[in-house]
């Protein structure tokens, strides 16, 4: 049985675009002279559509491609992800169906089992989900049809399941021969590994070939890493496609020999991760350049390195914005590293509109001492600054942030928060370093002073960030426990941990709930994200500042 698997990057909404990425795959797959072409989910519309959902317009077009789409297949079988009608009564109007075309018809359709309703998930908001799902009778083998999370249920695998249904032993039940799941699963640290091994679990308990595509690209804060697999019968890799590319996968479920799995380091993979994020954001958004400020700081010099390797040098345009705080180190820095890139480069200094603004503010502020609003002043200034550069050029502003500093607050509103992607805002501080030495692996793109200086905003004389916040290497393996892990202050302690840094860390995440409401979007990266996947009140009283 000749196999292909499309692995292909759509874009949310784009119906005409999608389209003809799926009718251009499938003529390859012909004349490729496969049994059958798989597509990721929903790649009608692109995942995840959210309130498009509820668009009957939208609904309906994509509908109408589908017909296309039939009409157009020959004897080679398309396996295509849609947004469905529910008729089978009450409940939510659409459902995430996937589709089994050929010879000019809809010969089936199936939806999808188990809609996960969990951090950046909601699908049981959208879609009706499926009571049943028998196999598909095709050329006298029976083909289970799945979808992505159909097949994250297997209780060989998963010491705590979220579902008491698993559509894949359902299937193996009712005389299934090979498994199809097609997919819009999302990347973070490790989930490839993740995936292969339950992957190859499900295909090994049950004896079946697993045929897996998933989606590519970035939609929001969303990035869809690809990696389509099969595995045999025996739970052995024999295809995979590419990581973080689109890919035309071809395998013989019955000749095709075993391969092994490539082993990629975290830190390449988390670059072409945020790089791909970065640019699909970009580009289907309509923009063509980015801005950023660049402090000599790590943060903002592996930010503009993403950047440049997204977008291309030219069409990047970092700024160095310099008080009378800011040292003559971090100024080379910023000028080297936009020399090692080949990005444009400016300074403008902020010290005259600061200068001008404290004096405006004099006969208000009296003879109260400098403290963080003089400091907030300096970086809403450089917001100004950037915006303007933004809104002049038509350049999107990136953000430079990290995850560690997003966490307990160590930011400014209106100021460094200004932009609008924050590219490794998913990313804590020591990942930052990682991914800076990484960055270097082959020569010196990021200064060495830049990686190895205390980090510092600048905002004040021989400032530090560890003035006011534990190590980074204290304060992230906190923050992981604490907002991933979900672990309570006493459990922390528990670890390890010195209670007072437990407690102060602990009240400044909660306290800065406000902040990460207004910060720009950010591409995750993690388990668990800042953002849609995590939403916690923001006045609320609950404090676990009692053990």
């Amino acid at each position: 049985m000749k196999i292909a698997l499309a692995q292909i990057n759509t874009t949310i909404g784009d119906l005409v675009g999608n389209e003809a990425k799926i009718a251009a795959a499938y003529a390859r797959a012909v004349e490729a002279k496969v049994d059958v072409v798989v597509f990721p989910e929903l790649s009608t519309t692109g995942y995840p559509p959210r309130d498009l959902l509820l668009k009957k317009e939208f609904v309906a077009k994509n509908l109408s491609m589908l017909d296309r789409l039939a009409a157009a297949t020959q004897d080679v079988a398309m396996l295509v992800g849609y947004v469905g009608e529910n008729r089978s009564g009450p409940g939510r109007e659409t459902t995430n169906g996937i589709a089994l075309l050929r010879n000019g018809r809809i010969v089936a359709t199936r939806a999808k089992t188990l809609l996960p309703t969990y951090d950046v998930f909601d699908e049981d908001r959208y879609f009706e989900p499926a009571q049943k799902n028998l196999p598909v009778e095709v050329d006298g083998r029976n083909w289970g049809l799945t979808i992505c999370e159909d097949i994250w249920n297997d209780e060989d695998f998963w010491q705590q399941r979220r579902y008491r249904r698993d559509p894949v032993a359902d299937l193996l039940e009712a005389g299934v021969d090979v498994i199809f799941n097609i997919s819009a699963s999302p990347w973070h640290v490790g989930k490839e590994r993740i995936r292969h091994s339950m992957l190859a679990t499900v295909a090994r308990q049950g004896r079946r070939p697993v045929v897996f595509c998933n989606a590519v690209g970035g939609n929001d804060e969303l990035v869809f890493d690809g990696n389509s697999c099969v595995f045999s019968g025996a739970g052995e890799l024999i295809a995979k496609g590419k990581a973080f590319e689109e890919d035309f996968i071809l395998v013989d479920l019955d000749t095709a020999p075993v391969m092994a799995l490539p082993v990629i380091s975290d830190e390449e993979n988390l670059h072409n991760a945020l790089a791909l994020g970065l640019r699909d954001y970009f580009y289907k958004c309509g923009f063509k350049s980015a801005v950023l400020g660049l402090s000599g700081g790590i943060d903002s010099a592996v930010t503009a390195c993403l950047a440049a390797s997204a977008l291309g040098p030219e069409n990047v345009h970092g700024v160095s914005l310099p008080s009378q705080f800011s040292s003559q180190g971090s100024l080379d820095d910023a000028r080297i590293l936009a020399e090692q890139l080949g990005i444009r480069y400016d300074v403008i200094a902020i010290q005259p509109p600061f200068e001008s603004v404290k004096h405006q503010l004099k006969p208000t502020f009296g003879d109260r001492p400098e403290d963080t609003a003089e400091e907030n002043i300096q970086a809403r200034l450089r917001g100004v600054i950037l915006m303007a550069l933004s809104n002049k050029f038509g350049s999107l502003l990136l953000t430079t942030g990290n995850k560690s500093e997003l966490a307990v607050g160590y930011c400014t509103l209106y100021g460094d928060m200004c932009g609008g992607l924050a590219v490794i805002s998913d990313v804590p501080k020591t990942m930052v370093y990682r991914l800076a030495k990484w960055i270097n692996r082959n020569r010196q793109v990021i200064p060495i002073d830049s990686i190895t200086k205390p980090p510092s905003a600048e905002l004040r004389p021989n400032q530090t960030d560890q003035d006011s916040l534990p190590s980074y290497e204290t304060l992230d393996a906190i923050l992981d426990h604490y907002v991933i892990y979900g672990r309570s202050m006493s459990e922390i302690v528990a670890q390890g941990f010195d209670e007072p840094t437990v407690r102060r860390v602990v009240r400044l995440i909660d306290i800065n709930e406000y902040k990460r409401r207004q910060a720009a979007p950010g591409l995750k990266v993690t388990t668990k994200a800042f953002g849609v996947g995590r939403r916690i009140p923001i006045a609320q009283r609950y404090q676990q500042f009692s053990f």
